[in-house]
This record gives C-alpha cells, structure tokens and sequence, in this order.
C-alpha cells in the first residue's frame, strides 16, 4: 500500500470519540437527576442508570482495554451500535416516540456518516430506523404525571417517527457526499504535496550537480592528461590504441557536460535561481516540452507585453507546465499559447485544436478525479488531477483560471490572468 493511499481508509480517532461519549453519558445522568428529583416525574430510575453505567463501563474498556489510538471501522460499527442502543433503552422507560430527546437517536448514525464507509453507514442508518420504528409501536408510558395530560392525534404523534426517519437518511446522504468529497481532495492534496516535494527535491539535486560538476574537474582533466600520455606511448600498438582514443573522447564528453553544469562555480542553474519575466517563463517551459514532443507550439507573444522580472516560483513554473502538457497531451497538431500584459494585469490563455473539455464536467473542472459520464469521452480524459493540481498552485499565487472550448480553435482553453500588483509581490 502506497503512503498517500491511507486516505481511503476509514477510522475514528479514539481520543475524540471517547470525549464525546462521557459528554453524553454526562448529559444523561443529568437529565435523569433533574427529572426525577427536581421535577419529580415517576420512571423507572434504577433501571435508567444502569444503562446509563452500562454505558461508561464501555469507555472505561475504550479507555484501558482498547489500546489503539484510532478505532477501526469494525471496532466503530459495534460501538456506535452499543451506544444507539444504550440511549434507545432510555427512551423505551421514558415515553418511547412521544420522548423530545428521541432526536438524540440519529446522531451516532450521523456522526458517523462522514468519517466510516458506506456499508457502516448503511448498517446504522437501517439499524436506528428499526429502532425508531420499534419506539414508536413499544414503549413506556412518558413519566407521571405528564402520561396524564399529553396526548396528541394519531396523525402527529405518526409523524415524529416519519420526520426522524427521513431526517435521518437526509443528514446521512449530505454528510455522506460531503464526506467522501473531501477524503477525495484531501488524496489529492497529499499527492500535490508529493510532486512539490519531488520538484524541490530536483531543485536540490541541480545544485549538487553544480557542486559536483567543480569538484570532478581536477579528477578529469588528470585522466585526460594520463591518456594523452599513453596515446604517445602505445601509438604503435594497435589493439589498445581505439580503447585509448574511445576513453580520451568520453572524457572530452564528460568535460562539456560539467561546462554545461558549471559555467561559474558560484553560481546554480540560471532556471531554477534567475528571476524572470512571464514571457521567458513561457520560453523555458515551450522548450522542455519541444525537447520530447512532435506537436507544434505556437507563440503568440504581445508586443507591449510587461517584461519586468518576478521573483521565481516553482509553483509558477509547475502550474503552467501542467497547463501546457494537458494541451500537449490531448491536442492534434497544434497548441497555441498567447501572453498579454500591460500595466494592470498579465494574462496567459493556453489553447489547443484537440476534442476539448466534455461539456458535462467542463463546469467542474478544478475539481480532483472527474470522470465524463460519456462513453466516448471517458477514454479521452484522464482523472483531472493535473488540473487540479495546476489550478491549486496558481491559485495559491494570486491567479485567476477560466476554463472553456476555444472558439477558435476548437479545442480546450485555459485563460491564467494576474493582476500585476499580485504577481510582483510572489
């Protein structure tokens, strides 16, 4: 199982489920205190804290017994069924459906619902629906003497139930989605994380590259010298004079490739330490791609373009490249990318002559794992998370994104705009 993979897994921090027990078994007590001494109702008062002490023995074993820090989703189910059925035996000896604190029955089942699976869910949803059902046909008499006065038409008193019910299900649906909603961008968050920690991580290594690209200059050049050396000395011997030559060429190699790396030993690779303006961010990113890519990139710079400088960003650059490689990815031939500034905004609009965005997720996009409800488009896209993960950065970056089908290219387009009083502060 991957790291970031730990997400799809559901649990319930025990620390926090135990707090919220002893405030209910708190609450009980309380309320069955202040009835029967204050208010002197009549019920069955022994049998009433009993459940109530049923109750607290089975935190005392979550407390000491149970020595997980998280409770598994199994664990969870039987305790949240327990205490559905502590607070149902409370309500059974005090009026049954007829009891107000009978809405106190659909919170286990929706405290869950946002942090356990669908089949737990489904197991406590049907659970308390029983049980509301069984309440409301079995039950106690509500405490003497209000059995003597409460008393309401069929017609209400089989709405409380119906009301419950479908409160119930209602609250477990939204909890539910909103729930796995945000597992699914939590996933996705990490994984963004993950690549940003890659891309720093080659940050680091191009600066000891640089480092290394000095220190092995001396080792190299005494190679060399050693086998100038022995090209005069073996000349005549024709079996080793290739192998020398071949060893004298790769160390010419070796020496360009340090240059490269290592024009001025002070100094990292201008990319990744220079600041530039938008427009050579454009170039150096167009260029990358052009290096491994068939497809043609088109250019559209603006003449009065800004050319100020802004400080370099990694975010930046991995947010628009993600732009770009979608469109280099689903295009046909062609991707169109054109800059625009003046003294108030800077705007990059990337196109490209591919299908576009399915019409039916075109709204959603910026949204993690999207998938087409087409046939014919679910082969074409992938699960939106580079898009997600490119619209995130920029926007942590002051950017505004607008997505849409080109109308004159016919394929999908992405509008980047800044305001340049955000953009030159990064």
């Amino acid at each position: 199982m991957k790291f970031f993979e730990t997400s799809k897994y559901f649990s319930l921090k025990k620390s926090t489920y135990i707090s919220l027990r002893w405030i209910a078994i708190i609450g009980q007590l309380l309320s069955i205190y202040i009835v029967y001494f204050f208010l002197e109702f009549n019920f069955n008062f022994l049998l009433s804290n009993l459940i109530v002490i049923l109750g607290a023995i089975s935190n005392l074993y979550l407390i000491f017994i149970y020595k997980k820090t998280q409770l598994s989703e199994r664990s969870a189910l039987i305790f949240l069924i327990v205490d559905i059925f502590q607070l149902a035996g409370l309500i059974y000896l005090t009026g049954g459906i007829a009891n107000p604190f009978i809405i106190f029955l659909i919170i286990p089942s929706v405290f869950a619902s946002s942090n356990l699976g669908f089949k737990t869910n489904l197991l406590l949803v049907i659970t308390t629906t029983l049980i509301i059902i069984f309440l409301t046909f079995y039950s106690e008499d509500l405490p003497a003497p209000l059995n003597e006065h409460f008393h309401v038409d069929d017609y209400y008193y089989y709405s409380i139930p119906i009301a419950l019910i479908i409160a119930l299900i209602f609250l477990n649906y939204f909890a539910i989605l909103f729930g796995s909603e945000s597992r699914l961008r939590k996933e996705a968050l990490n994984k963004m994380e993950e690549v940003m920690a890659q891309e720093h991580e080659m940050l680091s290594l191009g600066g000891q590259a640089a480092a290394a690209a000095h220190s092995l200059g001396t080792p190299l050049s005494t190679i060399k010298i050693i086998t100038q050396e022995l090209l005069k000395q073996l000349k005549n011997n024709k079996e080793v004079i290739q192998d020398i030559e071949l060893l004298e060429s790769q160390v010419e190699r070796c020496n360009q490739i340090l240059k490269r790396l290592s024009l001025n030993p002070n100094q990292e690779d201008d990319f990744i330490d220079e600041d530039l303006s938008m427009k050579e961010y454009l170039k150096e990113i167009i260029f990358s791609f052009q290096e491994t890519s068939s497809k043609e990139f088109i250019l559209n710079l603006d003449q009065d373009s800004n050319s100020k400088k802004i400080t370099k960003s990694i975010e930046i650059v991995y947010g628009l490249r993600n732009f770009i490689g979608n469109a280099n990815k689903f295009c046909k031939s062609k991707i169109f990318i054109s800059l625009k500034s003046d003294n108030e905004t800077t705007e990059i609009i990337v196109e490209d002559d591919g299908p576009g965005y399915p019409s039916d997720i075109i709204s959603k996009i910026g949204e993690p794992y999207l998938r087409s409800f087409s046939k014919m488009e679910k082969n074409k896209i992938g699960l939106g998370l580079g898009l997600f993960i490119g619209k995130t950065l920029l926007e942590k970056n002051f950017a505004s994104l607008h997505f849409r089908n080109s109308k004159t290219r016919g394929g999908a387009e992405v509008l980047i705009k800044w305001k340049n009083k955000d953009l030159f502060k990064i």
